[in-house]
């Protein structure tokens, strides 16, 4: 009943007369019985081996005033599927208790909106294991289950590291998979020094911080950034509490951090997917300050966590326009943590990550974006490299070596 009552107030073609939502593409009806009652709206299955699949139907709290999900939801779907897949690998042989924690998102694209009263159905597969680290790539559909209408929303990839249970700070070595090929293999290899690279580029990004600024001018940096402060609390971390002991080295190859040590403690660390779906909201808050009009999340840029955030911590997640081409605007979002009442430990940046939004009209439609107006040199220096990362995309999407200006 209640997913008739969200249809009957989103309108939907074939149950009132009214007009729908831009975001309903809907076709023949189906005969498949896939009806998700109330307390069936979450499943999870797998095999011993092979991947592993969930599903969602789409609230109203998990969208914007317009209907459409928000990135930030489909995230930390992506996320927890590829948590579950991971720690399930990572503790497939007997040994040390672990659980896998997500160190870095590759770049991911929202090929296509997802709206209220829609299924999610997300699939998750381990495609490489390094020595101490897990690719996971994950595959998002959309189903709407009046019609049967699929279509593909998301892919992402996902790199996980095997934390000790007993202690936090050791990272465990990773059960190997077995390839169907050898070119498998080799391909995952190449892309984990990548990422490997990658992410050693971000750390000069480390002490940069999101500035307040003055009575700012409309289309400035200043005008649109934005902030919240939260406080990591119990029902925001993990189900996983650590017991710390002594600490140890974690060679783990994705350049995560030495993340102290709290002896004979037990603790629980704020949950990835949480941090995504915070960032992702900062994101889009950024941008309809900036053009003022429904907006979508259409790719984010790799995430990278460079630090663990414990319970009771202050998070402080700021975003700051960046770049804007003629329909879209990248968004650098940053998140800072805070000990608060540990005086040992200052803050520091704990994650980190470019998301780029479109504006839509109310039928669905891009529409062109006000352009920023970068005022000092750092802004003028974001922006051109902002642009860098569009043209090199662009010329990605078009099968160019090189992007051209």
């Amino acid at each position: 009943m209640k997913l008739l009552a969200w249809a009957l107030r989103l309108r939907l073609p074939g149950l009132t007369a009214g007009r729908a939502p831009a975001c309903e593409r809907l076709g023949p009806r189906s005969s498949a019985g896939l009806w998700l009652p109330r307390w069936a709206s979450v499943w999870a299955f797998r095999s011993k081996y092979g991947p592993s699949a969930s599903g969602r139907i789409m609230r109203p709290d998990d969208a914007n005033v317009a209907g459409n999900v928000h990135g930030g939801t489909i995230l930390k779907m992506i996320e927890e599927a590829g948590v579950i897949i991971s720690t399930r690998h990572c503790n497939s042989q007997n040994g040390e208790r672990c659980v896998a924690v997500l160190a870095r998102v590759e770049r991911t694209d929202f090929l296509s909106p997802m709206c209220i009263g829609e299924v999610a159905h997300v699939s998750a597969e381990i495609t490489y294991t390094s020595k101490h680290s897990v690719e996971v790539q994950v595959h998002v559909m959309s189903e709407n289950i009046l019609t049967g209408t699929k279509k593909l929303t998301n892919k992402a990839t996902l790199w996980y590291v095997p934390l000790s249970l007993k202690n936090v700070d050791k990272v465990l070595e990773v059960p190997p998979v077995v390839y169907s090929r050898q070119e498998q293999e080799e391909e995952g290899r190449r892309r984990y020094e990548a990422q490997k690279l990658e992410r050693m580029e971000t750390k000069w990004r480390n002490g940069d911080i999101v500035q307040p600024g003055l009575n700012p001018e409309p289309n400035t940096v200043s005008y649109s950034q934005s902030s919240l402060i939260h406080l990591v609390g119990p029902s925001d971390c993990t189900l996983h509490g650590f017991v710390h002991g002594d600490s140890s080295s974690n060679n783990t190859g994705l350049e995560v951090p030495s993340w102290g040590n709290t002896a004979g403690t037990q603790e629980d660390l704020l949950d990835a997917g949480v941090t995504m779906k915070l960032m992702d909201e900062v994101a889009g808050i950024v941008a309809a300050r900036h053009c003022k009009t429904n907006i979508v999340t259409a790719s984010v840029d790799a995430i990278n966590f460079h630090d663990k955030i414990r319970k009771g911590y202050v998070i402080t997640i700021s975003g700051r326009m960046t770049f804007t081409s003629n329909k879209s605007m990248e968004i650098e979002v940053l998140v800072d943590a805070d000990p608060v009442v540990d005086n040992t430990q200052p803050r520091y940046r704990a994650a980190s990550a470019f998301f780029t939004y479109v504006s839509l009209s109310q039928e669905g439609r891009s529409l062109p974006v006000p352009q920023l107006v970068p005022e000092t040199e750092d802004e003028k220096k974001r922006f051109e490299e902002g642009k860098g990362r569009y043209l090199q995309m662009k010329a990605k999407r078009q099968g160019q070596v090189d992007p051209q200006p």
